[in-house]
This record gives structure tokens, C-alpha cells and sequence, in this order.
């Protein structure tokens, strides 16, 4: 058990036992009174919301009043404790005896026995120690000490179950959304805090099973209903359903999505306070299973632990993976903060360096064909940037008779190919600059329409200019990692004219980082660390995903939300009530930027083009590429019996490297020769189905 898992579960079983033997409500209101203390500081001190939390503290069970829930139950019992040992109860008075009230979680254990009386610290204690002075780090666990997430069930006969990260289990009164939420806000301390200092805490998640959803009142499916944003018809309730008016009364509101599987709920901040909960439903398909696999299913406790383990690596979900990989990017880098005005003698706001702060039109060629700049536009490279990703099946005619006796393909596979091409990556951030025959700069992002048809390319190779792997015919359009590389073969490149980006930086380095590290951190506890002796790394990839089923299912989410965000940068049009010619919702998003897509694919295509050429130089040469995945002839079915090796036994330098890391690959399948020979003579990829279905299909 890692330590920080050890750690965890120790705070669990001390949140179930400590804080059991609570005084009796009147109790509790004596000595807060001889303290001298009132509720709004005993609310302040445990995070509460509201001093009537406080008051129902102390209130009697047939009156209203009832006990908190850990871990808040233990710090409001460590604070009685306090009290009671400068109060003691006079004689005859009650004694502190346990309340009965008990948190589910803590429902199994014995009852626990009557505290002694507390005695008096004498003087020579000596003095208490001052309290330590809390940081803003300390401030945010305090106040988000119940973890990011619930998951909430309703198997309970009295109350629902509310399960935490920790292990923590609550009973969850709520019978209807509202008290839900209220329950959430006023009895809980959960949320996350921000990434960055000018972003804003993750709002607490609460997770709703079938049964749990069930026991609100929801029903079991939901309609698709056009959004009111006029985007795609979504599955959400009809704006006419008794819990959509009942959030309505209670003064609630809900964000233009609605409410659909994911769910926000708000009241507008109000004295700098944010009061919001999001909502997962997952029987409306809140865990879409290609990106989390079999997560839903999961019990409540596990997917508990699944989701904070995704929480705390990533950011707490809230949305599909491509949402949550987008939200990933303006949490590590938010557009505006806080600045003082001087003329105006106040605070506003201002843009934030390094981010995407307002969204702006990009470069004629770099808009989609569904883009109002596109209207009219002719097709064709000359008009329009082509940077995608690889799909490409070499002609059969150049096989060899040595390659055709070798019997084995075997396929690699790059992992998280779209998050290692972030790295360190340049990228425009500000607005596209049109220039006429201009001087390249491979240090300046932009598109550049430049004739690269005169490069040679070996033709048991796919060129690096093309999606399909063919010989440009002309002038075409390409994002400068892809011009860069041209220069790299040793073309003359010459741009006829160029959108560059005069504002640029590396924006994707935080998502990057944090990402590459959840990767890491994820393939390291389903049995995969780095280092790896590589026919040890091979055999624990065959196993991992069922080394943990929960960390299986973070590892996919991982994946999904590195695509999915990278695909949310140039979302297009969705529903039927989008006409061509016309903006859609996405376009008015900072974050929606098709230059940056652009980019990364040209870099990750130029990657494997540039190993590719490696191998080349070894003899090897591929059968197909398919996006991060490629096929080779092989001596045997292993990587192992395909990848060239040092005259020292180490593997040569340049050449596809085994490995977990983002950028490093895996054995994504083998299949005879014959087979892939075949797939070549019908026109077909073999990289598409080397791992034994479509990979496309498949959403690989």
C-alpha cells in the first residue's frame, strides 16, 4: 500500500471512531456559552455556512436537531473536549454521554463508553501552545476536508448513503434535489482548490447510482431537448419537470445546459461566496463508457475512489472527458484576474499572461469548412490547411522478397501521442497576422503556404506533408512544426505568404505537466513504473488493466480527456439547428483555437515521421500507419524481435522507445505476415486492425 493510501485510510477509521461520544445537545450549548463563544465563530471554525448549523448542533433530535458527520463530527468533538476540560459540568449536572445520533459509517462499531470528567488544566501545564497560524493551503483542506466527491445511493432504509474518497461514508437525509444541495453546502466540507491562484475552487461533486437518483425523484431516463444555447439536442429534463420547479422556488438556478447528466446548481455569488454543486447522473450515461470503461458500474464505495483518484491527478470531473480536458487547460491557466484600477480606484479585471483570454477569429485557411470564413472558400490544399493525423497503408507493390519472408506484423503503439507533442510547444495565443512572402521562422507558430512537393521521400516511407501519406502536388498550407521539418530534410523553403502569430508561448505546458503526471502516476499502480527492464515492461502490459479495475478506468479517463480536449479546440457545429454559414456557441469560447489542434498534430505526425526515418536507416520500413499507431515486418510476434539494437545491446538511438511515458510505445498487437500482405493487396490499413478490432470504430 502506498503511504499516502495508508495515510488515508488511517484518517477514515479515525473519522468513523473518534468524535462518537459528542455530549448531549444542552451540553453542547453550555459550554459554548461558559466559553463565551457564539455560533457564527463555532460555524467559522468548522466551515460551516450557516450559524443554524450551529444551532441544530444543539437542538434535540425530536426538535430538529441532529449530530454532525465526519470528519466535521471529530473537530467539533475535539472542540467540546477542549471545553469541557476548562468547563467541567458542576455537581450533579449532566455528564458529557454520548448523543444518539451516528453516522452510518460508524454504525457497526460498539457503542462507545461514557467519557471520565474532564479535569481542569492546572498551571503547572504550563501555557497552551498559540495555534498555528493557518496558510492558504492549510485554509483549502480545512474547508474541503471531505474530499472533491460523493457518490450517493439509495440503499439505506432511513437515508441514502453518501460515500467519500477516503472511505468515509455519511447518511445523506435528502429526499428531493433541493435538500440535496442544501445538505451539500451546509453539512459537507467538500469541493477542490483552485490550480492556480487566479482560478477559481473546484465546486463539490456529488455523484447520483441509479438508486440514488431514484430516491430524488428523478426519473430513469431523460428525453433529448434542444439546448437553450441553440446547440445540439441534449438528454436533460424538460424545462416544465416539478424538480426543475422546485429549484425554482428555492431560488436555485441552473447554467443554459440544464439539467442533463452533468447538472450545475447555483445561486449567483453574492458577497465574494460561491454557492454551487454539480451533479453526475449516471444513469443518464454521466460516464460515457468509452472514455471510463466499466466505471458506472462499479459500487458506490469503489467508483468513490475511482472519481477522487481521477480528482486528485486531473481535476475533479465535470463533464464529458473532452470537457473536462478543456476545463483542464483554463484552470492551469485562466484567462483574467483580479487588478487594481487606478483610474477607477478598484478592482477589474484583467487578462492573465500566458493565457487564452478572448476568443478571435483564426486564420482564413486555418477555419473549419463549417466556419463563416470558410464560406465560399475553394477546397483543396492550396486553400486551407490539411494537418491531420496519419492514415496511410503502403503500396504492396514495394514489398520486398525479404520483407515478405518474414512472418510476423507487429504493431506499435505511441503512447499519449497528442499530450507528448504539448510539450514545450509554441503556440499563437493572441490573433493571426497575415504577411506577405515572409522570411520562415521556425520559432514563430502560424501557417505558412509553402511548395514542399519537391522533397524527396523514400516511397516505402509516407511523406510527413500529407494525412494520407501522399506526395504534395503544389503549394499548400502547413503549420510550422511540419514546415520546420522540411527544412530538416534539407528543402528550400520559400513561403508565398504566411499567418503568423506575433503573441505565443507555451500554453499547453501546465496541462502537460499535470497530465503526463497522472499518466505516470496511473500506469505506476497498475504495476507499470518507469525503468523497466523492456521484456518486463511488456509482460506487465499485459496484464495491467486487470491489475485494479478502478485504475484501469482513471488510466482510460486519462486518455480520453488528452483527445477529447484537444479535439475541444475546434469543436464543431452540432444538433440540427445549426445552418452553414453560421458561428455556433463553441466560437465564442478563448479556448476554442483550431491553430493549436493544428499544431499539436503536425508535431505528433512529424514525431513519427522522424522515428519512422530512423528506422528506415536500420533496414526496417512500415506497413501502415494509423494515427499513433504503426505496423512492421518482423522476425518474431514481440517488439523485441523488431526493434534495432546498439552493437552493445542497448537500443539504438532514434528509433521508437519502449517505455510507459507519453511519447515511449507499447505492443499494441501482432498478426502473421500473410495477413497484413493481404490487407494491403484489398487497400486496406492493417495498422486499423492489428489489435484484432477496428481501431477507428473503436475510437482509438
Amino acid at each position: 500500500m502506498a503511504e499516502h493510501d495508508m495515510f488515508a485510510a488511517v484518517n477514515a477509521l479515525l473519522a468513523q471512531s473518534a468524535g462518537s461520544d459528542l455530549p448531549p445537545p444542552a451540553e453542547r450549548a453550555r459550554l459554548r456559552r461558559a466559553a463565551g463563544v457564539t455560533q457564527e465563530q463555532v460555524a467559522a471554525a468548522l466551515g460551516l455556512k450557516r450559524r443554524e448549523t450551529v444551532a441544530a448542533y444543539e437542538a434535540d433530535p425530536d426538535k430538529g436537531g441532529y449530530d454532525p458527520v465526519p470528519p466535521r463530527r471529530t473537530a467539533y468533538a475535539k472542540l467540546l473536549e477542549g471545553w469541557a476540560e476548562l468547563y467541567p459540568a458542576p455537581d450533579g449536572a449532566p455528564s458529557g454521554a454520548p448523543s444518539g445520533a451516528r453516522p452510518a459509517s460508524a454504525s457497526a462499531a460498539s457503542a462507545a463508553p461514557a467519557r471520565r470528567p474532564a479535569k481542569r488544566r492546572s498551571a503547572a501545564q504550563g501555557p497552551r501552545r498559540p495555534a498555528r497560524k493557518t496558510t492558504p493551503a492549510s485554509a483549502a483542506e480545512g474547508r474541503f476536508a471531505d474530499g472533491p466527491l460523493v457518490v450517493v445511493d439509495g440503499e439505506g432504509a432511513a437515508y441514502g448513503n453518501a460515500y467519500g474518497v477516503g472511505g468515509q461514508v455519511w447518511e445523506c437525509p435528502a429526499t428531493d434535489v433541493v435538500s440535496l444541495v442544501e445538505w451539500t453546502l451546509g453539512e459537507t466540507a467538500l469541493g477542490g482548490a483552485r490550480l492556480h491562484r487566479h482560478g477559481t475552487d473546484a465546486d463539490p461533486l456529488v455523484v447520483l447510482t441509479a438508486s440514488g437518483a431514484q430516491r430524488l425523484g428523478l426519473p430513469d431516463r431523460v428525453p433529448d431537448v434542444p439546448s437553450a444555447d441553440g446547440g445540439p439536442r441534449l438528454p436533460r429534463l424538460p424545462d416544465d419537470h416539478p424538480v426543475l420547479r422546485a429549484l425554482e422556488k428555492a431560488g436555485w438556478r441552473l447554467t443554459r445546459r440544464g439539467f442533463g447528466p452533468w447538472a450545475r446548481i447555483y445561486r449567483p455569488v453574492e458577497g465574494g461566496r460561491r454557492r454551487c454543486v454539480q451533479l453526475a447522473v449516471l444513469p443518464w450515461g454521466a460516464l460515457e463508457e468509452r472514455a471510463w470503461g466499466p466505471a458506472a458500474g462499479l459500487p458506490a464505495p469503489e467508483l468513490a475512489r475511482t472519481l477522487g483518484a481521477y480528482a486528485a491527478r486531473v481535476l475533479t470531473p465535470r463533464g464529458s472527458s473532452a470537457v473536462c480536458g478543456l476545463e483542464l487547460m483554463t484552470a492551469l491557466r485562466p484567462p483574467t484576474q483580479a487588478v487594481w484600477s487606478q483610474e477607477e480606484q478598484r478592482y477589474v479585471s484583467g487578462p492573465v499572461a500566458g493565457s487564452l483570454t478572448r476568443a478571435v477569429d483564426p486564420a482564413p485557411p486555418e477555419a473549419p469548412r463549417t466556419h463563416p470564413l470558410a464560406a465560399g472558400r475553394p477546397d483543396g490544399p492550396g486553400h486551407a490547411v490539411d494537418e491531420e493525423a496519419y492514415d496511410w497503408a503502403r503500396d504492396p507493390q514495394t514489398l520486398t522478397d525479404e520483407e515478405c519472408a518474414l512472418p510476423w506484423a507487429v504493431g506499435l503503439d505511441v503512447n499519449a501521442a497528442f499530450l507528448a507533442a504539448s510539450n514545450r510547444l509554441t503556440v499563437g495565443l493572441g490573433e493571426p497576422e497575415h504577411v506577405a512572402r515572409p522570411r520562415f521562422d521556425k520559432r514563430t507558430p502560424g501557417c505558412w503556404l509553402v511548395d514542399l512537393s519537391g522533397v524527396e521521400i523514400d516511397p516505402r516511407l509516407p511523406s510527413p506533408f500529407t494525412p494520407d501519406g501522399t506526395r504534395p502536388a503544389g503549394p499548400a498550407w502547413y503549420e510550422t512544426p511540419t514546415v520546420a521539418y522540411a527544412a530538416e530534410l534539407g528543402a528550400q523553403v520559400k513561403p508565398l505568404e504566411a499567418w503568423i502569430y506575433r503573441e505565443s508561448g507555451g500554453y499547453l505546458d501546465p496541462w502537460y505537466q499535470r497530465l503526463s503526471a497522472a499518466y505516470l502516476t496511473t500506469m505506476e499502480r497498475l504495476g507499470v513504473p518507469r525503468g523497466m527492464d523492456p521484456a518486463a515492461y511488456l509482460a506487465a502490459m499485459e496484464r495491467h488493466k486487470e491489475t485494479d479495475p478502478a485504475e484501469a478506468a482513471v488510466l482510460s479517463a486519462i486518455k480520453a480527456t488528452v483527445k477529447g480536449g484537444v479535439g475541444k479546440l475546434a469543436e464543431g457545429p452540432r444538433g440540427r439547428g445549426w445552418r452553414p454559414g453560421q458561428p455556433w456557441p463553441a466560437l465564442e469560447r478563448p479556448t476554442w483555437r483550431p491553430h493549436i489542434r493544428y499544431t499539436l498534430i503536425s508535431t505528433a505526425r512529424m514525431w513519427m515521421h522522424r522515428r519512422m526515418r530512423r528506422m528506415a536507416e536500420c533496414g526496417l520500413f512500415p506497413l501502415g500507419v494509423l494515427s499513433d499507431c504503426v505496423v512492421y515486418p518482423s522476425a518474431g510476434p514481440s517488439p523485441l524481435d523488431l526493434l534495432p539494437r546498439a552493437a552493445d545491446g542497448s537500443p539504438a538511438k532514434g528509433v521508437f522507445p519502449l517505455g510507459p511515458a507519453p511519447g515511449q510505445v507499447k505492443h499494441e498487437g501482432s498478426r502473421p505476415f500473410l495477413w497484413a500482405a493481404e490487407m494491403l493487396d484489398l487497400g486496406d490499413n492493417p495498422a486499423r486492425y492489428i489489435k484484432g478490432g477496428d481501431a477507428v470504430a473503436e475510437g482509438e
